[in-house]
């Protein structure tokens, strides 16, 4: 079995388990202890578990990546939601969106459902679903249905995406880091949310509070791509002047 592979079914494991061992991974896939040591040393180093005595745990963050799309629609929906009504003005003269498939960006989807003269790209499955009676076009990216990401994802995907071009990409991630700038931990939605970007004059970023300072294991995004930053409380001055240096503008409520 090739490394990857082994690394994709680790990571379901931990996804069902919350915690591995070495010994029985190492009897589970007949390679060594040493092996999984370094599996779980990769796995570390993406920001997916923490080392423990004789195996791993799973982090809280990487966790939620399990949880199915619908119930993170319903976690924080009120900080979605404000999210949502504070991007809406920035969206009055763009006609052509981008969209990935993260709740928040659902929920600005929603407010749009009424303008006629809006067409969407989006690889949401949720989106193209519930917007269906809406009056602005929506377009499917294509692709294999990821059923817990409710996403549809692959080569089909990318390939559709680079057929297009937008007047603006909305977008959310997992989280901000000063060094690494926007970082994601879905392999997968992140080459979807970089196509996106490529093919944007202006990138929306939409995210709670909880994103900043946070990292993981994927980089997404350079702060010199992102114009605009929607979030649901005031980032700390720090933040502020940082993102300041960047000429990105940062709305909140």
């Amino acid at each position: 079995m090739a490394g990857k592979d082994r690394l994709d079914l680790i990571k379901q494991i931990l996804l069902d388990e919350k915690n591995v061992n070495v010994t029985i991974l190492s009897e589970q896939f007949s390679v060594t202890e040493e092996t999984i040591r370094r599996d779980l040393g990769k796995l570390a180093d993406e920001g997916l578990v923490t080392r423990t005595y004789g195996g791993a745990i799973l982090n809280s963050e990487a966790n939620s990546e399990g949880v199915h799309f619908y119930k993170r629609m319903s976690t924080h929906h009120e900080e979605k939601r404000a999210i949502a009504i504070k991007a809406l003005p920035m969206l009055d003269e763009k006609y052509t969106i981008a969209a990935d498939s993260s709740s928040t960006v659902m929920e600005v989807l929603k407010l749009l459902k009424n303008r006629a003269d809006v067409t969407v790209l989006t690889n949401s499955v949720v989106a193209l679903s519930e917007l269906m009676q809406a009056q602005m076009t929506m377009i499917s990216t294509g692709g294999i249905l990821n059923k817990r990401t409710m996403s549809l994802q692959g080569k089909i995907t990318n390939q559709t995406i680079a057929d297009y071009a937008f007047d603006v990409v909305l977008m959310s991630c997992k989280g901000l880091d000063k060094d690494r700038g926007a970082v994601d931990s879905n392999e997968a939605e992140a080459a979807i949310k970089l196509a996106m970007l490529t093919r944007a004059d202006k990138v929306i970023m939409l995210i709670d509070h909880t994103k900043f300072d946070r990292s993981a294991f994927l980089k997404l995004a350079d702060f010199e791509h992102i114009d605009y930053l929607v979030t649901d409380r005031k980032p700390s001055e720090e933040w502020l002047n940082f993102l300041d240096k960047y000429n990105i503008k940062i709305i909140y409520p």
